[in-house]
């Protein structure tokens, strides 16, 4: 599977992520728990169409929570397939490939996406 090397591997480009994606194993919560350890983002990971805006911005406040607390780089690039659900594909062609239709959290980040403001900038003075 891809990203245990520390590479960016998008869930589109590699066979052995979209039948894992597709058999169920692998979900968007399993994969944002690999971007601790071994990964630096989310790549090329279709989502519903209809997805809320707060959703798409907790998916990216977690990863950046992951990258903050592990001094590290990380990245979020997800892409709603509009018109398309869970079980649908997209097929994007050429060296992008397809990609199934993952599933997201509903529980969205609604208070969080809506309070305003800014992210400061993190405090690495606390470290050991």
């Amino acid at each position: 599977m891809g990203g245990l090397s520390g590479a960016f591997i998008p869930v589109s480009e590699d066979a052995g992520m979209i039948a894992a994606v597709e058999a169920g194993a692998l979900s968007l919560e399993k994969l944002e728990a690999m971007t601790c350890v071994c990964s630096v983002g989310l790549d090329m990971i279709a989502i519903p169409g209809d997805t809320p805006v707060e959703t798409i911005a907790g998916i990216i406040a977690d990863e950046m929570a992951i990258g903050v607390i592990n001094n590290k780089t990380t990245a979020v690039r997800v892409i709603p397939a509009i018109g398309k659900g869970v079980g649908d594909c997209v097929e994007y062609g050429g060296l992008f490939g397809r990609a199934p239709i993952m599933p997201v959290n509903p529980n969205a980040g609604t208070v969080l996406a809506h309070r305003g403001g800014r992210f400061p900038a993190p405090l690495n003075s606390l470290k050991n």
